[in-house]
């Protein structure tokens, strides 16, 4: 089974940065030494409030296939510094931080795993930097974000809970999360769990992100809300077209929670209907976001890798 280590790498701004690296051992299953380094490296790119742990069992699926597999930890998460500014917490400086990521392992094209806001993420590279992604994988996010999602999101980025236990931990997830996930085992839920959180230097289990990525996330909801005062219309919301149209020369495979709040199937058909290349997986009873450790959705990724090998 392959390992990983953990590597850093410094933001512009001077923050330590780190990422787990996961290297195939003799190339993959039936591959060659040294195999696993001419291939096309696949970085996983996490959501709003999650981090490299998110990808662990995806990314040893993927070394053990022989490629080598980066996740990092954006700013303010997992084992990364938090920023010293709440507002650098935004889409663009996350993808210049990026770029140093990408300079430091000299990475000059990849295969792109994003979860939600990762996969903003990787439309944003391909957009800015063509060539750089040779073939995508957007979890559980599209184009057009589902409002009914981004409100649910904005009631709980940023609050501060904590707990005694690690189960206790659990149950406190499953509350709160069980529509996205209805047909989670308690065993599920502590693995979430130690995803998502991490032990505080108080000796209680809480979410492992810095509390202040709200900050610009509220601070652009209360200038839609007055625009929307001043105008007595709801301001439009952003046009992320342009963003996955970048996508439309690279193979594409669209992860769709069929219960998620923030891609809609209406969006993930559009998407695919869209796009040359794209196989759309609809995952059944999955809100948002998918673990990508669904059978199905494996599958995919499988497929998709398997063309860029």
């Amino acid at each position: 089974m392959a390992a990983f280590e953990i590597r850093s790498w410094t933001s512009p701004d001077g923050l330590r940065l780190a990422y787990r690296v996961y290297e195939p051992e003799n190339g993959g299953e039936g591959g060659d030494a040294g195999e696993g380094e001419a291939r096309l490296p696949v970085i996983c790119l996490p959501g709003l409030t999650r981090n490299a742990r998110d990808f662990e069992d995806l990314a040893l699926h993927l070394a053990a296939g022989g490629r080598r597999v980066f996740c990092p930890d954006l700013r303010g998460r997992g084992e990364s510094d938090y920023a010293r500014d709440a507002m650098s917490y935004q889409p663009p400086v996350y993808v210049e931080d990026l770029a140093g990521l990408f300079e430091a392992e000299g990475i000059t094209r990849f295969i792109a795993v994003g979860t939600s806001l990762g996969g903003i993420l990787t439309m944003m590279m391909a957009a800015t930097r063509p060539g750089l992604i040779a073939g995508a994988v957007l979890n559980d996010i599209g184009p057009v974000i589902d409002p009914v999602g981004l409100e649910r999101i904005g009631g709980y980025v940023g609050q501060g809970r904590s707990y005694l236990t690690w189960m206790h931990a659990a149950r406190g997830l499953q509350e709160t999360m069980a529509e996205i996930y209805p047909d989670f085992a308690i065993g599920d839920w502590l693995r979430l769990a130690k995803r998502l959180m991490a032990l505080g230097t108080g000796g209680r289990i809480a979410f492992d992100y810095d509390m202040n990525i709200a900050e610009p996330i509220d601070a652009a909801a209360k200038a839609r809300d007055e625009a929307a005062q001043e105008t007595g219309t709801a301001a439009p919301a952003a046009d992320l077209w342009p963003l996955f149209k970048a996508l439309s020369g690279v193979p594409l495979v669209v992860v769709h929670g069929a219960l998620s709040d923030i891609l809609s199937g209406e969006t993930a058909q559009a998407m695919a209907a869209q796009h040359p290349d794209c196989e759309l997986v609809t995952l059944p009873r999955v809100g948002h976001a998918p673990t990508l450790d669904e059978p199905e959705a494996r599958a995919a990724i499988d497929r998709l890798l398997a063309r860029l090998s």
